[in-house]
């Protein structure tokens, strides 16, 4: 039998095979039960399975990384009910799009930690709302000491699936991710081969530059969202959607830099006209043979995010059948579920892997 210290040393990548029972990723922590990217979400899901967790990355303007999804606070903190920040409030372009509130690049780590976290779906996931007053901002580093302290009293690694957040904007602005970010793996000895991180991005030069130039060695993922055109090949002669870097020639010149790719739900299974789930689509199949593995979101369990033959009722707030849905993208041989609900994916995994 193998000991706690052995079992330590067998990372996600290799544990997790191309093919075979799929990681779960615990989205955001778990934040299907509390206030997204806390320390509390964070360990939750481990506790109740996750095999790594997914922070988004964003940068202070003092240039330390926090883990959050929007790099414009007021969605999940109290900034907007803060009077002494009133005057921060401005408008950035971000991603070729507007948008008006209080962006993260204009506060100092200091200033952010003084933030109380709100839950995102407040309407939907009341029972987060209890929370409330009660969290602050996680940093990359807190999380980073909170994933080595969790793998040693669970007797098993704990990974991260790390998303860096418009790399090209906050490279634009004087604070790049990709250096900080990679500091803190290979000072937390994680950046290596095979290794317990998985780095991800919506943007593929990002990841082309962490691993030619920087010398990263961690698994990386490139994200993609249906007919959408990365950011970072807009303007350029040549404007792919990502419906067309996911092609089966375009993957295997892909796997040359990346380990996995990270679809939404529907590039793998798309949803018919009615909103009801449809057949699956080639892309795993095409992805495998180009030796990549495909890491698929985002698993919710409310109605509201559900293909409408899954939904419980017209509420949205109600669970519905997530793990039906969640087992039918399972039998579709995906490799990853990133859940806002770790303990649900785990059980559907188990399902089909009995």
């Amino acid at each position: 039998m193998p000991t706690t210290a052995t079992r330590q040393r067998r990372d996600i990548a290799s544990t997790f095979s191309i093919g075979g029972p799929p990681m779960v990723v615990g989205h955001r922590g778990a934040s299907g039960y509390r206030p997204e990217h806390t320390l509390a979400s964070y360990e939750l899901a481990a506790r109740l399975g996750a095999d790594s967790l997914e922070p988004d990355l964003v940068s202070t303007g003092d240039h330390v990384l926090v883990c959050a999804h929007d790099l414009e606070m007021s969605a999940t903190t109290d900034v907007a009910q803060r009077p002494e920040f009133a005057a921060r409030r401005t408008t950035r372009r971000v991603a070729g799009q507007e948008k008006s509130g209080w962006f993260y690049s204009d506060f100092s780590l200091a200033e952010v930690k003084t933030l109380w976290v709100r839950e995102r779906y407040a309407d939907l996931r009341q029972s987060n709302t209890i929370y409330e007053r009660r969290f602050r901002i996680t940093t990359f580093e807190e999380l980073l000491r909170l994933r080595a302290r969790l793998s040693d009293e669970l007797g098993r690694t704990v990974g991260l699936s790390v998303e860096l957040k418009d790399p090209a904007h906050h490279r634009s602005i004087g604070l790049p991710l990709e250096e900080p970010m990679l500091a803190a793996l290979r000072a937390a000895g994680v950046d290596r081969v095979g290794g317990p991180v998985f780095v991800m991005t919506f943007e593929p030069t990002a990841l082309i530059r962490l691993r030619a130039d920087l010398g990263m060695q961690a698994p990386s993922v490139l994200l993609a969202a249906t007919g959408e055109v990365p950011v970072d090949l807009r303007g350029g002669a040549d404007e792919p959607t990502y419906d067309e870097l996911l092609t089966p020639t375009s993957l295997r010149r892909l796997a040359t830099w990346i380990t996995a790719v990270g679809p939404e739900k529907d590039m793998v299974i798309p949803r018919r006209g009615d909103g009801s789930l449809g057949g699956p689509t080639d892309l795993v199949r095409h992805a495998h043979e180009a030796g990549l593995r495909v890491h698929v979101w985002t698993f919710r369990a409310e109605n509201a995010f559900l293909p409408t033959n899954f939904r419980s009722s017209d509420r949205a707030g109600d669970y519905g059948d997530v793990l039906g849905e969640m087992t039918t993208f399972v039998r579709a041989g995906i490799d990853a579920l990133i859940s806002d609900h770790a303990d649900l994916a785990v059980l559907a995994r188990a399902e089909v892997f009995a």
